[in-house]
């Protein structure tokens, strides 16, 4: 049994232990307390920098933590960047939290200025980029990017692609008999990830000259790994990333050894046409030295998502603005047939002779642009035209989407009108960018184009395209423009490929 004595010291070494936890609590709560207000400093002196710096630039009413971001988040269609766009005519400054801020532009002056600097992309996104494409042509910036631009150029010569035709229509038939074969059971298709295949399949087979069919084998589909990464449960997968790399990265040794085999440029020249591989292999940088593997990767990587999901998106909405615009369906087809007949024998040389299929294509494209905007991060003060300026390390939108919607710059802008691209009209140098503008614009637009020409040619002389009233498409930004609920058509099979007017 415990003597008083003893007890009284328990007691007091226990108070003495609780005194000391009560000290260290007390301590560490100060401690956090002093964290919390520097954060709270340093969110405000943030945030007035930012308020500083878009000062000149009005804004719609935000919350000072959450800024737009409720608003976006629940803008259905992109009405609200509409509604926005009517009212700031230039710009505007756009709060995506309460100290991430970046400017929206959309008047053509203001994007020349802009795409007339040599302004880096956003850090930020390009870093969640680069865990799929690497940095390729796509995220490089300053010396390394013209470096590669020079290098590239030549892949995507009128000569080059000019060979891609058949391949462009190949991939197309395929599809379409698919379609054919759906519309049996039921006219209402699902275009999208149909078209999503067919651009894929066309980039594998002009990019590897790949010998399968990604749009009939479905086990391939999910096998390839490149091609897995592509849907939607592959971009959600990490691993994902390494599969893909792996991949391209024993498609390149494959080609290289080939190559080693076959011989100097001319001689492969001459027994077969160059894929993108085959040139980018071949390429020399200024200096005389060729592309790493890694970079090799890159642009490989970058090239088939560019080329893919940009393409999809375009082919996808001309399809949906044609089978909104009966008649102006019906013209292209009449152009298209007088052209080309049954469209069997489809050439390069046939595809710039369809001015008025093109008007469609491009106010198509002006109405739904496949990269509804891209960002830039300012490396030095810019002065714009009406004298507004902002400071260095300001992120600026060049929102595409919004200049092509705007009315000061497109009268009555929700109006299909092909006409606006008629032969000899004018409007500015900076109006319509579906493919950007400058020294950045899109290496591919060539290529594109003449894809979703091939791809409106072949549809419209084997189908009628019809809106599906039941589902129309709520169009959403993501890294291209897409619809939350897919783009839903009516298809009718044409009694003849030359169908004329009274059968339709």
């Amino acid at each position: 049994m415990q003597s008083p004595c003893t007890m009284s010291e328990s007691v007091l070494s226990l108070f003495r232990l609780l005194g000391s936890i009560s000290g260290i609590l007390q301590v560490t709560s100060l401690f956090i307390l002093v964290l919390l207000l520097l954060k709270v400093a340093q969110f405000y002196l943030q945030r007035q920098r930012l308020l500083k710096a878009v000062q000149h630039f009005p804004s719609p009413p935000s919350h000072w933590l959450y800024g737009h971001s409720r608003e976006i988040k629940k803008d259905q269609g992109l009405q609200l960047t509409l509604k926005w766009v009517e009212k700031f005519p230039s710009a505007y400054s756009r709060w995506l939290w309460g100290t991430k801020c970046q400017l929206s532009i959309h008047d053509p002056e203001y994007i020349k200025v802009v795409l007339g600097r040599t302004d880096p992309k956003v850090q930020e996104s390009s870093r969640f980029m680069a865990q799929w494409l690497g940095y390729g042509l796509l995220l490089k910036n300053g010396q390394a990017w013209m470096e590669h631009r020079r290098m590239l150029n030549p892949a995507f010569h009128s000569n080059i692609l000019k060979n891609y035709v058949e391949t462009m229509a190949d991939s197309m038939q395929v599809m379409l008999d698919k379609w054919e074969e759906l519309i049996s059971h039921s006219p209402h298709l699902e275009i999208f990830g149909h078209i999503s295949l067919m651009s894929l399949d066309t980039i594998m087979k002009c990019a590897f000259s790949y010998q399968g069919n990604v749009q009939t084998d479905k086990n391939i589909f999910y096998q390839n790994n490149i091609i897995y990464r592509l849907t939607p449960e592959g971009r959600r997968n990490l691993r994902a990333c390494q599969l893909a790399h792996e991949h391209t990265d024993r498609v390149i040794r494959l080609r290289k050894a080939q190559l080693q085999k076959e011989g100097e440029l001319e001689k492969v020249r001459q027994k077969r046409h160059l894929d993108f591989l085959d040139i980018l292999l071949f390429a020399r940088m200024e200096n005389g030295s060729s592309l790493s593997d890694k970079d090799l990767r890159a642009e490989v990587d970058t090239f088939m998502f560019a080329g893919h999901d940009t393409t999809a998106s375009g082919i996808s909405w001309i399809l949906y603005a044609l089978a909104s615009h009966p008649e102006h369906q019906q013209r292209c087809r009449e152009e298209i047939q007088s052209l080309l007949g049954d469209g069997a024998s489809i050439t390069w040389d046939h595809l710039d002779q369809m001015p008025y299929t093109t008007m469609c294509i491009k106010e198509a494209l002006r109405l739904y642009p496949p990269v509804p905007g891209i960002g830039r991060e300012l490396s030095k003060p810019i002065t714009f035209p009406d004298g507004r300026s902002l400071p260095k390390g300001i992120i600026v939108l060049l929102n595409f989407y919004a200049l092509h919607h705007n009315p000061l710059v497109w009268p009555n802008p929700e109006v299909f009108d092909p006409f606006r691209f008629a032969p000899g009209s004018s409007y500015h140098s900076h109006a319509f960018l579906p493919f950007s503008a400058g020294r950045r614009n899109c290496i591919g637009k060539q290529f594109a184009m003449y894809e979703m020409k091939v791809a409106v040619v072949l549809t419209l002389l084997r189908f009628k395209l019809e809106v599906d009233p039941s589902k129309f498409p709520n169009p959403t930004v993501t890294v291209t423009l897409k619809s939350e609920n897919g783009i839903h058509l009516h298809l009718k099979k044409l009694q003849k490929p030359w169908c004329d007017k009274e059968r339709l």
